[in-house]
């Protein structure tokens, strides 16, 4: 288990090391490795159609846009506070069951 873990984070250091001058073209990576996991091309290629369409029309990308629509504000009403609230708590069950 541990070494599984260990060469987790060698490879990740590798891959930061040596892409670390091709933000552009890692858009792609994501969708290579879908491609290869699953072995569904239609998947991959709609998932990068999709974020790229995404990223033209508003200038971010999916994460970005959902990282906007997540943050806090002055003027949400009960069901947006009570939703990002959910959200929050998902994603801290879903890191311990990862770990």
């Amino acid at each position: 288990m541990e070494k599984m873990f260990i060469k987790k984070i060698a490879t990740g250091i590798l891959f930061i090391a040596f892409l670390n001058g091709c933000a552009q073209n890692s858009a792609m990576l994501g969708t290579i490795i879908t491609g290869a996991s699953s072995g569904n091309v239609y998947q991959a290629g709609l998932s990068y159609g999709t974020n790229h369409l995404v990223e033209k029309a508003t200038g971010r990308s999916p994460v970005e846009n959902v990282i906007e629509i997540l943050k806090p504000k002055n003027n949400d009403n009960e069901f947006e506070k009570l939703v990002k609230k959910r959200i929050k708590k998902t994603r801290k069950k879903m890191n311990l069951t990862n770990q």
